[in-house]
């Protein structure tokens, strides 16, 4: 273990010297808390890389009428904080029996993510027919209060 130097040693016994650089330290540190916590209550432009993988049971996603461009995956690109990103799909029932759809948005990376983002469809919940062909739009919004969370983890 390394040990202080007699002169530092010295110093920081003398309660002269000592009290001044307490204080010195709890101002630098309030500083600079108080200037990091301005900085990004101001800052409303993190942007969330998002990538969601299409699982399906059923049924299969295309991106058009047609049929011709199944997916598997959306890359919704950036969405900055308080906006919406909308994908239209055409979703095919290859069962055969009625369906009916269900949404279950699953392992956000980091998890935190769940609590700041959503995910929605305007599905109504009508029943799909087999070889039925409906077109839904999904919808990601990233809420406003994101912003507040600025980790490294999460922004890229």
């Amino acid at each position: 273990m390394k040990t202080l130097s007699p002169s530092v040693v010295r110093f920081l016994r003398s309660p002269k010297k000592t009290i001044p650089l307490i204080l010195v330290v709890i101002v630098a540190t309030i500083a600079t808390s108080t200037a990091i916590s301005v900085l990004l209550s101001r800052t409303t432009h993190f942007y969330v890389s998002s990538l969601g993988t299409i699982k399906t049971l059923g049924v299969e996603a295309y991106w058009d009428p047609n049929l011709e461009n199944k997916t598997e995956v959306l890359n919704w690109g950036n969405i900055t904080t308080g906006t919406s990103k909308n994908a239209t799909l055409y979703i095919r029932s290859i069962s055969n029996i009625d369906t009916i759809l269900y949404l279950n948005a699953t392992n956000w990376n980091p998890a935190i993510l769940s609590e700041y983002m959503t995910l929605s469809w305007n599905y109504n919940g009508t029943t799909v027919h087999p070889s039925e062909i409906i077109q839904i739009t999904l919808t990601l919004r990233r809420l406003p209060q994101f912003h507040s969370l600025a980790t490294s983890s999460i922004m890229r």
